[in-house]
């Protein structure tokens, strides 16, 4: 029995709280990764146009011989597809790359505020037309913040599912997380170990010790236990098979306030409001 819970969406459809991620994952490498996280019991597989890897996914979950309604696959549209008919183009590429009639999410990767003349509405009113015609079971957006997503609430007619942002320890969202959760917007992070940063912290290696588990272990259940959605990636099966392994102990809400209390609004990618993809 596979042990992730399920996080439900605003549109009723619901999404497993823990997958399998594959940013910066070699083509060359994605297809025995994906492949051993399905075997292991990954269910969740998140990937991107910009990450060049769609098509080896695609091909990792045709060899597993899955049902296709078992899993659930998101994709992210390219910051140089924003116009409408490039969003439309590259779509129709996801699908065709990933070998799939229809994907569980999709989203914007970036707002790019500063390209497009700051208009990613139109964008997303081109997702829209996804969702409405089923190809898209849900959409959402990535590294949005809350003015971002105001916007879409006052021009557009579909609230995103999701929001996915990076998330760690030393970067706990607090506004963005309690403003989604004020709107009924899940929270999906990215980069859940701040890249490795995160793991030489005491606090962190404190409570990992007491729990018998390694420190990205006790990173990552931080994380499920204040409700993120997450898909740490790695390409050695063993850290593949660990990092699942966070099902059968759960932190205490002191453990939980002390790793949130790390908090330094550090980011290890770029600043949403400024990036230019």
């Amino acid at each position: 029995m596979n042990p992730v819970p399920d996080v439900m969406l605003n549109n009723g459809r619901t999404i497993p709280q823990f997958g399998f991620g594959v940013f910066q994952v070699k083509p060359e490498d994605t297809v025995e990764a994906v492949s051993t996280a399905l075997q292991a019991g990954y269910r969740h597989i998140d990937t991107a146009e910009m990450y060049g890897n769609e098509k080896e996914v695609g091909a990792a979950i045709a060899k597993s011989g899955l049902d296709r309604a078992d899993l659930f696959v998101t994709s992210k549209l390219s910051n140089d597809a924003h116009l409408p008919d490039d969003a439309r183009v590259a779509f129709d590429l996801s699908l065709e790359e990933l070998g799939l009639d229809y994907l569980d999410l999709f989203l914007i990767h970036w707002p790019l505020p500063t390209r497009y003349d700051g208009d990613f509405v139109s964008t997303w009113k081109t997702l829209e037309e996804f969702y409405r015609d089923g190809r898209a079971r849900s959409i959402g957006v990535s590294n949005f913040q809350p003015h971002h997503i105001r916007r879409l609430h006052t021009e557009a007619e579909v609230p995103p599912a999701v929001n996915q942002i990076e998330v760690h320890p030393y970067l706990t969202q607090d506004g963005v997380r309690g403003f989604c959760a004020e709107h009924q917007i899940a929270i999906e992070g990215w980069s859940p170990i701040a890249q490795g940063e995160v793991l030489d912290d005491p606090t962190i290696n404190e409570i990992a010790e007491r729990a018998g588990k390694t420190p990205a272990q006790v990173v990552l259940r931080w994380h499920i236990e204040r409700g993120d959605i997450i898909f740490p990636k790695s390409v050695t099966a063993s850290r593949i098979r660990e990092n699942l392994a966070i099902f059968d102990f759960e932190l205490s809400g002191e453990d939980v306030e002390a790793i949130s209390a790390l908090n330094k609004d550090q980011r290890t990618g770029p600043d949403p409001d400024t990036f230019s993809g």
